[in-house]
C-alpha cells in the first residue's frame, strides 16, 4: 500500500517565494519514508485476459552480494472477483504477506547468493482457488580473478639410449617462454603423490581386445606407490560408472574386470569429463588413455581437450590399441599432439601382448620426473597460448608440456541503476522484458533485474554563502525534517560550503550528529560549489552500494566579492570525477541566479535529476517526483560482450520497447583495467 507523505512544519523567517519553494524542495528529496502512488501502475500479468494471474517480476537473477532484495509480483484480478492476502515464500518458508495492494512486494535478504533459491508468490480467490508463480534463482557463478603466478613443469630427461637421467644439477636447466628467457624458481627431484586417471575405452570396437586391456590396466594399478591413488573410468559414448579415487588394487581390479565393450565412442568428450575428476586432488595428476583411436560421437575437439588438461594440470599418456595398422593416421596424429602438449608420451604397441610391459614404462615415467617452477615475466591475463621450451646439456632429450594457456581476464559485469517515466513524468513499473540494453551499439543480455531497495549513502551539501542569510532559519528547519525522514538503514553525511566546504560530520546513521550540526548552520562568505561537490564525491568514492548527493545552491561558483571563482577545483575536474564515482546527484536550484547549465550537467552525467521552484503550481507537480526520484529506481546487470579490461568509458543505453517512455541513467560505466 502506498503511504501518504508526512507534512513538513516550517519554522523561522521566510525569505522570498522562490527561496521557500526551493528549500522545501530540498526537504522533499530526503523524504525517504514517503512513497507516492505513481500515475500509472504499468503493465501487469493478465492484461488482455480477464483471468486472475500472478507473475513474479523481480528479482530475475542474482547480484552475487548478500543484500536486501525486493520480491515483486504483478497480480491481475478477474473482474468481479477478489483475492486474499498475497503470500511470499523462499524455499518453502514464508517471508512476508501483503494484505492490500498494489504494489505486491516484500523485502527479503538474499543471505547466500551461492545457493539455489526457489521463490513462490501465491494468493487465493473467494472460492479458494489458489493462484501462484514460481521462479528459481540459480546459484551465482563466481569468476575468480586469477593471476599468472608460478608455472609448474613436470619434466623427464633421457640419454641417447632412452634411459632416464636423474642426477642433473638445477643450474643445467634453462626455460624460455615464447622465446623469452625465464628465471627458474625451483628444480627438484621430489617424490609426491600421483593421482592416476585410468580412462579405458569400452566401445564396441574394443571388444576382442578387452582381455589384454584388463591385464595392462591391472598391471598399471599394481605399480601405484604409497599415497598414490587411481580413478578408473570406463567410457564409450559417455563416461560410465567410475571407481575411486582409491589406493586399493583389489578395488581397481574389480572395476576393470567389470568392464564390457559396447556402444559408440566419444573419446574427446570422455577425456574432458574425466579430467574434471582430477580437479581439487592434491599431488601430481596423470591420465592414461587406452583406446583404439576412433572417435565417432564427441561434441568437443582436440583444443577443448588441451584446455581441460591445462586446467587440470594433467600429463596425458595414450596407448593406441590395434597396432600401426589398426589405428588411423589421423588418430595417431591426434593422440601424439595431446601427449606432446601435455608432456606425456604416446604408445602404439604392435601387438596386444606388449600392453603389459608398456604399463611398467608408463609407471616409471610418471615417477621419474623433475619438478621445475618459474614465475613468467609476462603477467598479462589475456587467455593466450604461451609456448615453453626447456634447455638441457647437449646429447640429452627432454620431455615436458609444450606450453600453457594464460588465464583470461574475468568477465566484465556492470551494474546499471536507472529510473523510467512516461511522457507526463509519471514513474512506471517495468520488467526486464520491457527494455533493451545497448552497450557501445551492441545489444546485451540482461541476467539480473530488480528494484533498487538497498540502503543509500547520502551526502547533503548545503550552500551557506552570504546570499543564503535570509533563508538560514528555513534551511535549518527543513534540513532537520530531512534528517528525521531518512530511513534508519541509510547513512547520511552533512557538508556546508561558503568560502570552502566543511564536513559537519561524515557518513553515519547517528541522526543526533546531523541535527546538532544543522542547528549550528550559518550563512556567510563566497560559494565554493565545485569544491563542495569534489569533497562530497571523494567521500563517497570508496563506499560500497548505492550513493547519492543532494546539492542545494542559490548561485554559481564564485568568491565573496563575486569577481573570481570560489573553488580550487574546476567544473571539468568535478564533472570527470562525477562520471568516475557514479553517485546519483540531485541538484536543487534556488532563486534566479542559479548556474543552471552546471547544475543540470551534474545531474545528467550521474543519472540524477535537477529541480527548480518558481511557484506553488510547479512545486505541487514535482512533489512526488522528487521523492520517488530516490526510491523508484531499478538495477540491472549483465555480462558485457566486450571483455577488454582497458579502463575505457562504455556508453550504455537503456531503450524502452514502448514509445513515450524516458529513462534516466548515468549513461555508461568505466571498464576495469588489467
Amino acid at each position: 500500500m502506498h503511504m501518504a507523505a508526512q507534512n513538513c512544519e516550517m519554522t523561522g523567517k521566510l525569505g522570498s517565494e522562490s527561496t521557500k519553494f526551493a528549500v522545501l524542495l530540498l526537504a522533499l528529496v530526503c523524504l525517504g519514508g514517503a512513497v507516492w502512488p505513481s500515475a500509472q501502475q504499468g503493465v501487469v500479468a493478465g492484461v488482455g485476459q480477464d483471468v486472475t494471474s500472478v507473475r513474479i517480476t523481480s528479482p530475475l537473477g542474482r547480484t552475487g552480494l548478500v543484500t536486501k532484495v525486493r520480491i515483486v509480483a504483478q497480480i491481475h484480478v478477474q473482474t468481479g472477483s477478489s483475492i486474499s492476502a498475497v503470500s511470499f515464500f523462499v524455499d518453502g518458508m514464508l517471508v512476508g504477506m501483503v494484505e492490500t495492494g498494489p504494489p505486491y512486494a516484500v523485502d527479503w535478504v538474499d543471505d547466500n547468493p551461492f545457493e539455489r533459491r526457489e521463490l513462490v508468490v501465491q494468493a487465493a480467490d473467494a472460492s479458494g482457488q489458489v493462484f501462484k508463480d514460481t521462479i528459481v534463482l540459480p546459484p551465482f557463478e563466481v569468476n575468480d580473478k586469477t593471476e599468472v603466478t608460478s608455472i609448474l613443469l613436470e619434466t623427464s630427461v633421457y640419454d641417447k639410449s632412452g634411459k632416464f637421467v636423474s642426477n642433473l644439477k638445477p643450474e643445467l636447466f634453462g626455460v624460455t617462454e615464447n622465446g623469452s628467457p625465464q628465471k627458474i624458481d625451483l628444480v627438484a627431484r621430489e617424490t609426491i603423490p600421483t593421482n592416476l586417471l585410468l580412462l579405458v575405452d569400452n566401445s564396441q570396437s574394443m571388444g576382442r581386445r578387452m582381455e589384454f586391456v584388463r591385464a595392462a590396466a591391472e598391471r598399471l594399478a599394481r605399480s601405484l606407490r604409497e599415497n598414490d591413488r587411481a580413478i578408473v573410468a570406463p567410457f564409450n559414448a559417455h563416461v560410465g560408472t567410475i571407481t575411486g579415487p582409491t589406493d586399493d588394487p583389489a578395488t581397481i581390479a574389480q572395476a576393470i574386470a567389470a568392464m564390457q565393450a559396447k556402444g559408440g565412442t566419444a573419446m574427446f568428450d570422455a577425456m574432458i569429463e574425466g579430467m574434471r575428476l582430477l580437479n581439487g586432488l592434491e599431488g601430481r595428476r596423470a591420465v592414461v588413455l587406452i583406446t583404439d583411436g576412433y572417435d565417432e560421437n564427441s561434441a568437443a575437439g582436440v583444443d577443448d581437450v588441451l584446455r581441460a588438461a591445462e586446467q587440470a594440470g594433467a600429463t596425458v599418456y595414450t596407448v593406441a590399441i590395434g597396432g600401426v595398422a589398426g589405428v588411423s593416421l589421423k588418430g595417431q596424429t591426434i593422440l601424439k599432439k595431446i601427449t606432446e602438449v601435455t608432456g606425456g608420451r604416446s604408445y602404439i604397441p604392435p601387438r596386444e601382448a606388449e600392453l603389459a610391459p608398456l604399463a611398467d614404462a608408463i609407471a616409471t615415467d610418471t615417477h621419474s620426473r623433475y619438478l621445475i617452477t618459474y614465475t613468467p615475466v609476462n603477467q598479462k591475463k589475456d587467455g593466450t597460448w604461451r609456448g615453453i621450451a626447456i634447455d638441457v646439456p647437449e646429447g640429452l632429450k627432454v620431455r615436458t608440456r609444450s606450453g600453457y594457456f594464460a588465464p583470461a581476464a574475468p568477465p566484465i559485469r556492470p551494474t546499471i541503476e536507472f529510473t523510467i517515466m512516461d511522457s507526463a513524468r509519471n514513474y512506471l513499473d517495468v520488467t526486464s522484458e520491457d527494455l533493451d540494453v545497448i552497450e557501445d551499439g551492441i545489444k546485451q543480455s540482461v541476467d539480473t533485474f530488480q528494484e533498487a531497495v538497498d540502503p543509500v549513502s547520502i551526502v547533503m551539501a548545503l550552500d551557506s554563502s552570504g546570499s543564503m542569510k535570509k533563508a538560514a532559519d528555513l534551511v535549518r528547519a527543513t534540513a532537520k525534517e530531512c534528517v528525521v525522514a531518512v530511513r534508519p538503514e541509510d547513512s547520511l553525511a552533512l557538508v556546508t560550503f561558503a568560502d570552502e566546504p566543511k564536513f559537519a560530520h561524515t557518513l553515519a546513521k547517528n541522526r543526533e550528529w546531523s541535527l546538532e550540526a544543522i542547528e549550528k548552520y550559518k550563512a556567510d562568505g563566497g560559494t565554493a560549489l565545485y569544491d563542495a561537490m569534489w569533497n562530497s564525491l571523494k567521500h563517497l568514492q570508496g563506499v560500497q552500494g548505492r550513493r547519492a548527493i543532494v546539492l542545494l545552491s542559490d548561485g554559481k561558483d564564485e568568491d565573496n566579492p563575486g569577481k573570481a571563482p570560489g573553488s580550487q577545483h574546476t567544473f571539468e575536474e568535478v564533472l570527470e570525477l562525477t562520471r568516475t564515482v557514479g553517485a546519483m546527484v540531485f541538484t536543487v536550484g534556488l532563486g534566479t541566479k542559479v548556474d543552471k547549465p552546471v547544475m543540470e550537467q551534474f545531474a545528467k552525467v550521474s543519472g540524477g535529476q535537477t529541480f527548480y521552484a518558481t511557484n506553488e503550481m510547479q512545486l505541487s507537480n514535482q512533489f512526488h517526483q522528487v521523492v520517488e526520484g530516490l526510491r523508484r529506481r531499478y538495477v540491472l546487470s549483465y555480462v558485457s560482450t566486450n571483455s577488454n579490461h582497458n579502463g575505457a568509458w562504455r556508453k550504455v543505453e537503456i531503450k524502452p520497447r514502448a514509445n513515450g517512455r524516458v529513462v534516466s541513467t548515468r549513461g555508461g560505466y568505466f571498464a576495469p583495467e588489467n
